[in-house]
C-alpha cells in the first residue's frame, strides 16, 4: 500500500527540482519562487551563499525521505558526508521534525514492527540496529515495549520450523545420532542469537521443536 506521506514527498520533490516551487511543504511562495520560507524554515539569512546551501540541503533530505524513512542521525550523516556546513544541517533537520518529516520515535516502533515481523528479530538485534541508526537508548525501550515474550517466542518458533524443514533428525540413541542431534541443536541456537533471541530461550525453544519432530 502507497504511503500518502510518501507520495506527497514525492511530488514536492519533483516540483521542487523542476523550478516550480521553492517548496510547498515549508509555507513559501510557490507563486514567486522567493526565499521567505528558508528564513521561516530556521535557513541562515548571511546571504545568497547560504540560502542556495540551505536549499541543498533541505532538498537532499526531502530526495533521502522519499526513498524510505530515516532517523535524524542518519540524515545528519547523509548531510556530513555532502560538506554541508554544521548549521545548515542543523536548521534543516530541525525544521523538517517541526513538520514531522523526521520523528525518530514513530521510526524507531515502525523499525520494531517491520523488522520483527519481516526476519523475525528479537529486541537484542533490534535494539543494536537502532543503536547504529543513533536512536537514543530511551526511545529504542519504548519501541521495543510493543514485543512481548509471546512475540519473540513466536517468531523464534517459526524460525525454527523453517530451518528444519526437510531436515531428518535422528532418533537413535547411539553416539551418532547424539552427536547429530547435538550439532543442529547449535546450529538453530547461534542462528536465534544471530537474530537477537536469548540464550537460553533459543535452546528451550529449538528443544522442544526437535521433541516435537522426533515424536
Amino acid at each position: 500500500m502507497a504511503d500518502p506521506k510518501v507520495d506527497a514527498l514525492r511530488e514536492t520533490l519533483q516540483k521542487y527540482e523542476s523550478g516550480e516551487l521553492r517548496s510547498d511543504l515549508f509555507g513559501g511562495d510557490a507563486a514567486t519562487g522567493s526565499n521567505s520560507s528558508d528564513t521561516a524554515a530556521g535557513a541562515p539569512a548571511s546571504g545568497p551563499t547560504s540560502g542556495d546551501e540551505y536549499s541543498k540541503a533541505r532538498a537532499t533530505v526531502l530526495r533521502k525521505l522519499t526513498g524510505s524513512p530515516k532517523s535524524r542521525h542518519q540524515l545528519a550523516e547523509a548531510l556530513q558526508d555532502k560538506e554541508f556546513s554544521a548549521d545548515v544541517i542543523t536548521s534543516v533537520l530541525d525544521r523538517m521534525e517541526e513538520v514531522l518529516l523526521i520523528d525518530d520515535v514513530e521510526f524507531a516502533r515502525s523499525w520494531v514492527r517491520t523488522r520483527h515481523e519481516m526476519k523475525g528479530l528479537g529486541s537484542a538485534a533490534l535494539r543494536n540496529e537502532l543503536q547504529d541508526k543513533g536512536i537514543t537508548k530511551e526511545t529504542i525501550e519504548v519501541a521495543l515495549e510493543q514485543l512481548s515474550v509471546e512475540d519473540e517466542d513466536a517468531a523464534a518458533r517459526e524460525l525454527v520450523e523453517g530451518k528444519l524443514r526437510g531436515v531428518t533428525i535422528p532418533v537413535g540413541n547411539g553416539p551418532e545420532d547424539r552427536k547429530e542431534r547435538e550439532k543442529i541443536t547449535r546450529r538453530l541456537v547461534g542462528m536465534l542469537g544471530r537474530r537477537g533471541h536469548s540464550p537460553g530461550a533459543a535452546f528451550q525453544l529449538v528443544r522442544e521443536a526437535m521433541e516435537e519432530r522426533s515424536a
